[in-house]
């Protein structure tokens, strides 16, 4: 059976790792020794103190022999499977289950759950659950004279093992949970740096093709004058005429091509250049949707729509192109894209007449790699991704986002909504 997996996304910074070991050991050397020294509690102290050393020794390879600077699933769980017997045989000499400081044997399986892989974490735990019920029936007894005075209940003693394990369980279960969502959480916002990346790209692209256009002109003007003047020289001969011709046509095919490239060096972003209200936004949007679209685009302004010019921002123009793309995507005919606005607030309400969410994701709608149950839903729908970067993209510049099913229309609703105030500091 493999309990490992080769992912980057489970990887652990050494240093950090090897400052958490540091203070797990000083604190056992610590208190091993006020209890003997201090306490006059009588144990095996030498016995103990070697067990402490193992746990250093393991430490000093760790920052001397083992080189990398980051430890695999596979590392880490070795070491932290160290440091679950190191601490068990440390708590058996000390008087096991019965010792308070056997709540420290849970720290490490709750450590690796929310940095290390899932089958790792579950083998950790299961070695912790059989360590804690060995030292419920096996363990030297507590240190003299605790030992004297240490009477309870069976049904107390047994139900110490029982809340630990539960306790193990219970904490795993939500570190679990929570860190396969912060590491989702960090893959999607990788991909949408990614994307906006790419987007700066295509726009650096667009302005080095602006520039090569600019430059080309003038050659291929010339070229268009000489071929002009050759048409006339060899207007008698027929073979040549048509070459030239062809020339020519090629010439100012060249032009055309250099002319959109100058007048649009990139042809998602062709109104990036400008300083545009929300109105203007919203029409160029929906104009490149209409040119390979079959759905009517319905647009809805009302007579105060804001005015308020946006300086170009990419992350609006691409937060917004998501938010309509999927109700394009998702539509059965139409898009609804309402603009309203007062002197106080901006609203854009986008709605098609789909299926809208579906009901088990739609109190997680936002959050990246959502799946549907339902089969259908499934084969049409994506991974959240465009959801969930075109919010982060729209919250980073004031937006309120509120996503839901429309009354109206029947399918998916969008509402972003902007105080006007935020508008002009973008």
């Amino acid at each position: 059976m493999k309990f490992f997996e080769t992912s980057k996304l489970y990887t652990l910074k050494k240093s950090t790792y090897i400052s958490l070991r540091w203070i797990g050991i000083i604190g056992q050397l610590i208190s091993v020794n006020i209890v003997y020294f201090f306490f006059k509690f009588n144990f095996d102290f030498i016995l103990s103190n070697v067990v402490i050393f193992f746990g250093a020794l393991s430490n000093i390879y760790l920052i001397y022999v083992y080189k990398k600077t980051q430890l695999t699933d596979r590392s880490a769980f070795i070491f932290l499977l160290i440091d679950i017997f190191q601490l068990t045989v440390l708590i058996y000499l000390t008087g096991g289950i019965k010792n308070p400081f056997i709540i420290f044997l849970l720290i490490p399986s709750v450590f690796a759950s929310s940095n290390l892989g899932l089958r790792a974490n579950i083998f950790l735990v299961i070695v912790t659950i059989i360590l804690i019920i060995i030292l419920t029936f096996f363990s030297r007894e507590l240190p003299f004279p605790l030992s004297v005075h240490f009477h309870v209940s069976p049904y107390y003693y047994y139900s110490i093992p029982i809340a630990l394990i539960i306790a193990l369980i219970f904490f795993n279960y939500f570190a679990i949970l929570f860190g396969s969502e912060s590491r989702l959480r960090k893959e999607a916002l990788t991909k949408m740096e990614e994307i906006m990346a790419k987007e700066h790209e295509m726009l650096s692209l667009g302005g080095q093709a602006a520039a090569a256009a600019h430059s080309l002109g003038t050659p291929l003007s010339t070229i268009k004058i000489i071929t002009q003047d050759l048409l006339k020289q060899f207007k008698d001969q027929k073979d040549v005429i048509s070459d030239i011709e062809l020339l020519s046509s090629q010439v100012e095919r060249c032009n055309q091509i250099l002319t959109k490239l100058s007048l649009n060096p990139s042809e998602e972003d062709e109104f990036i250049d400008e300083d545009l209200n929300l109105s203007e936004y919203l029409k160029e949007i929906v104009a490149s949707f209409k040119e390979t679209s079959t759905k009517e685009f319905v647009l809805n302004f009302n007579q105060d729509s804001n005015s308020i010019k946006i300086t170009k921002s990419i992350e609006i123009v691409y937060g917004l192109r998501n938010f309509i793309g999927n109700a394009n995507k998702f539509s059965l005919s139409k898009v609804y894209i309402t603009l309203k606005s007062d002197n106080e607030f901006t609203e854009i309400v986008i709605e098609d007449n789909g299926k809208g969410y579906p009901n088990e994701i739609l109190s997680k709608i936002g959050e990246p790699y959502l799946k549907s149950s339902d089969q259908n839903d499934k084969n049409k729908s994506g991974l959240g991704l465009g959801i969930f970067i075109g919010k982060t993209l729209l919250e980073k510049n004031y937006a309120l986002i509120n996503c839901r099913n429309s009354k109206t229309r029947g399918g998916a609703e969008i509402i972003i909504k902007w105080k006007n105030k935020d508008l002009k500091k973008i």
